[in-house]
């Protein structure tokens, strides 16, 4: 049988001696979540099957169940080669909590859609024999845990779409030697010409890291280390910077005792001044577009390899450099092919569907966050995070501003390398950046608004036009803080005659009228003096909403080529 998504998960830690686990496992519908009671964990079968990575409510599962799936079980025999090496167990995602199982023992329990995990189960399998991996995975209605896009109602609706439930990325086994590294992290210079490696050691032995640029070696270190977190300093030979249009990457190499990873990072800064973004300490305008991960065929997961990279590239064919992550917590592969190809994108949680005046909410959101924010720090096509979109009132309660705080101070407190966006769009709290979302769809009356004479003025008629923001804060307040639009346009155009198609705003006539509307939304944030960046609504259409550059079977709805005129028009300041 072939494998689906056979490729490895993680090229920014790898190892060669994995099993991919993807394929044929069987699974059982629990919609009464009464399994546990039950003790599905000693079962040796289950009713039916499903393929793995892709989840029950997706045609590429074999199942294609929409309905709310309360809970979900997965069975799978798997074969333990004898050896004398730790056996982890690892899972991309699983949706949204669960229950591991290995030979009917709980072994892991795990809160959180969007970020993966690992096991060391080793001492709780038999090497040599087939072993039984039982996962119970709980999700069903979205509310009151962050859910992104998936739609709360029985039918997708608007801009909710259909859910995910249980596994939806690759899950694996690592055959790891006792003295291993654990992880990486990297800290770059551009002033000193080298990278700082904290490197977690399980174990004592000899660390050997090697870096090289297109096969030439630029760096080399060797030391004796003990178990815990040690950072070590690796001075490069020459430097290559990561740009936009440039993933400039240098491989690298890690020995420890008998552990070989193999890795890469790429050089460059990320930051804001109070005018302007800045890539390597240069203002550069942010032309990006909202991406938010969903297939036709998979939903949630991607149904090759080449499909993640496609949409990188129809995003730049379209005259993009990069793209707000939107709603989803996006899979490693995704992020090293924007490492690769110099392609920008900020790091965004699903928090949709959260109580943002409910504290008790915060726990399980934050720890989950901080799980992403330190998955993905390696990162370079990662600009900034946003650990949080429009958080709205809830239930005529104002959203409990100690909450966005927390998030904000957590991200900052984790990460000092990358500016943070507290929140993107409503309510802001605690920022590195004025975050504005904008759906006019009159482009005289947008242009009243950015190509005001004054900054003040701007934000001022921003404000009379958006009276649900202004009643908490006031705009003006923010003109020592650089602007980011990060969400605008989302101009309905349907070419496939989508039932119910849904976009912002009234519909153009005609095709002409569309590119009238969009040049002139585009180009009054292009010449705005204050605006630093945007981001279009969006790359392709998402089920019944319409409002994408492509259809959601990713075929362009426009002549490219005068869309990508548009987006890199020069700027007027």
């Amino acid at each position: 049988m072939i494998i689906p998504r056979s490729e490895h998960p993680n090229p920014q830690f790898e190892r060669e001696n994995w099993v991919n686990l993807n394929g044929e496992w069987e699974f059982e519908l629990d919609r009464g979540v009464s399994g546990r009671d039950r003790k599905f964990y000693e079962r040796e079968h289950l009713d039916s099957k499903i393929i793995v990575p892709f989840c029950p409510e997706s045609v590429l599962s074999g199942i294609g169940n929409t309905d709310y799936l309360n809970c979900v079980w997965y069975l799978k025999k798997v074969k333990i080669k004898k050896c004398n090496k730790r056996v982890i167990l690892h899972f991309g995602a699983v949706d949204y909590e669960s229950y591991i199982y290995v030979n009917h023992k709980e072994v892991y329990h795990n809160i959180g859609g969007y970020v993966g995990f690992d096991i060391d189960i080793t001492d709780h399998v038999e090497m040599g024999k087939e072993n039984i991996i039982i996962v119970c995975a709980i999700d069903g209605h979205p509310n009151g845990k962050a859910s992104g896009k998936q739609s709360e109602n029985y039918y997708s609706i608007e801009c909710c779409y259909t859910r995910t439930t249980g596994i939806w990325q690759t899950v694996w086994l690592e055959y790891v030697e006792q003295s291993c590294i654990k992880s990486v992290k990297y800290y770059t210079s551009i002033e000193q010409k080298n990278v700082q490696i904290e490197v977690e050691t399980v174990g004592s032995a000899r660390l050997t890291v090697k870096a090289t640029y297109k096969g030439k070696e630029m760096g080399k270190i060797s030391l004796k280390l003990q178990p815990g977190i040690s950072r070590v300093t690796l001075p490069l030979a020459e430097l290559h910077l990561w740009e936009a249009g440039h993933g400039r990457l240098y491989d690298l190499e890690f020995t420890y005792g008998k552990d070989k990873v193999k890795s890469y990072f790429g050089i460059r800064t990320t930051s804001f001044d109070n005018k302007n973004y800045l890539l390597n300490g240069k203002p550069f305008f942010l032309c990006t577009v909202l991406d938010q991960g969903f297939y036709k065929k998979g939903i949630y997961t991607a149904e090759t390899e080449e499909e993640l990279v496609r949409d990188i590239y129809l995003s730049l064919d379209a005259g993009f450099n990069g793209a707000r992550l939107h709603q989803k917590v996006f899979e490693k592969r995704f992020l090293y092919y924007c490492d690769r190809l110099g392609y920008l994108v900020l790091g965004e949680s699903a928090n949709a569907h959260l109580d943002y005046s409910d504290m008790n909410q915060l726990a399980p959101f934050l720890l989950e966050w901080q799980r992403e924010v330190n998955r993905d720090f390696n990162h370079p096509s990662i600009i900034g995070w946003c650990p949080l979109n429009e958080t709205w009132d809830w239930g005529n309660r104002h959203q409990n501003d100690d909450f966005v705080r927390a998030m904000y101070y957590s991200t900052k407190a984790m990460d000092t390398t990358r500016p943070c966006i507290g929140t993107s769009g409503n309510y802001q709290v605690a920022s590195d950046i004025y975050d504005l979302h904008d759906y006019i769809q009159d482009v005289n009356e947008f242009e009243n608004i950015y190509l005001a004479k004054t900054q003040e003025e701007m934000l001022e008629n921003y404000d009379k036009n958006h009276s649900g923001v202004s009643k908490y804060q006031k705009s003006t307040d923010y003109c020592n803080m650089a602007l980011f639009l990060s969400e605008y346009g989302g101009i309905r155009w349907d070419v496939d005659g989508v039932e119910g198609g849904w976009g912002y705003g009234n519909a153009p006539k005609t095709e002409e009228e569309f590119f009238k509307r969009f040049e002139g939304l585009t180009m009054a944030l292009i010449n705005c003096p204050y605006v630093c960046g945007f981001c279009y609504t969006q790359l392709y259409d998402i089920e019944q909403e319409v409002n994408g550059l492509y259809t959601y079977e990713r075929k362009p709805k426009f002549d490219l080529n005068k869309i990508k005129s548009i987006i890199q028009a020069k700027r007027k300041r």
